[in-house]
């Protein structure tokens, strides 16, 4: 057997327990490796979802511009799927990520738009605007919008919940997400709290973004917003992908714990995973409490340490930022 193009290959990635990094949770801990999928993160299967509802819907025509705002795994997936269906890829990014997501996107032909961290969203700097700007301006271009556009969303509710759900054989009781955009634990939560109500969805948010305070007080807050490290998660606005109803908690995970738990995972499994797994980890740890020995929590790895290798698994950057005593 074979497949006819790469993008046959996103999904079905496995569930693999976790021995030594979630020690002290009496819970079953799974993890869900996303870096099996050809860009190496769970933003394949949305991205790829997107480009299909925009061609069925006459958004994206043959040969035409995808331009999307990305911090880099989503720009990976619309990338790998540009290539196989023909068209350009423009993407506007953040001065924080980390340059080997930079080199990747521009290894697979996408042209790289470098903006500043810290402006507000509707600022014609940020890497939101510049790419609503470039929509405007080039003829025949598509913005995929991962916040706001609802296919992100629906693609994890028709995969990977059911995945889990299938490999844990509905015994799940708990999931555990870091949360962007919303789509992964939006998506996935909804398939499996359709299938039973009692599963906790538990979201993990950094300092410096809105998210947990949004849902318990129901107030955005603004003067929560500050500049962070963590990549990949929390946000400065609330995106529609993020469905707070689905969500039964948010945690805040500290930018160190983040980045040494992240190293933890690879160091204690063997699992080369990205930065918003080491806060989805961190953040279990913070909540084991609540967890029983009859539970089985199901933490998703959405992403690879390679796009990681400068920051979160350099020591000399550890150092830098103080995460790391200095010998």
């Amino acid at each position: 057997m074979w497949y006819n193009n790469i993008l046959e290959t996103i999904g079905n990635t496995p569930l693999v327990r976790l021995n030594r990094v979630a020690k002290g949770v009496k819970a079953t801990v799974l993890a869900k490796i996303e870096t099996t999928n050809p860009g190496n993160s769970i933003k394949d299967r949305m991205a790829l979802r997107m480009i299909e509802d925009a061609e069925r819907e006459g958004k994206l025509q043959a040969g035409g511009t995808i331009i999307e705002g990305t911090s880099g795994n989503t720009g990976m997936g619309l990338a790998i799927a540009a290539i196989v269906k023909g068209y350009k890829c423009i993407f506007t990014t953040t001065d924080k990520q980390s340059k080997e997501k930079l080199d990747a996107l521009r290894a697979f032909g996408a042209e790289v738009i470098v903006c500043p961290t810290n402006v507000e969203p509707e600022d014609p700097r940020s890497y939101y605007s510049v790419a609503s700007r470039l929509e405007k301006e080039i003829p025949n271009s598509w913005k995929a919008d991962q916040y706001n556009n609802l296919s992100n969303s629906q693609a994890n509710y028709e995969q990977t919940g059911p995945e889990i759900w299938k490999q844990t054989q509905g015994k799940i009781t708990h999931l555990v997400v870091g949360v962007g955009t919303g789509g992964t634990i939006s998506g996935a939560g909804r398939y499996l709290k359709e299938k039973n109500a009692n599963i906790q969805v538990w979201g993990i948010d950094t300092y410096g973004s809105v998210f947990k305070k949004y849902k318990e007080t129901g107030v955005f807050d603004k003067s929560e917003i500050y500049p962070y490290i963590t990549e990949g998660i929390g946000e400065d606005f609330l995106p529609k992908n993020v469905d707070f109803d689905v969500i039964d908690l948010f945690e805040k995970v500290s930018d160190k714990d983040a980045a040494l738990l992240t190293r933890e995972i690879a160091r204690k499994e063997g699992i080369f995973a990205g930065n918003s797994a080491g806060a989805a980890i961190a953040g279990l740890l913070q909540l084991k409490d609540r967890l029983s020995e009859q539970d089985v929590v199901v933490v998703v790895f959405n992403d690879h340490g390679t796009r990681y290798l400068g920051k979160m698994y350099n020591d000399d950057w550890l150092k830098a930022q103080g995460f790391l005593n200095q010998d």
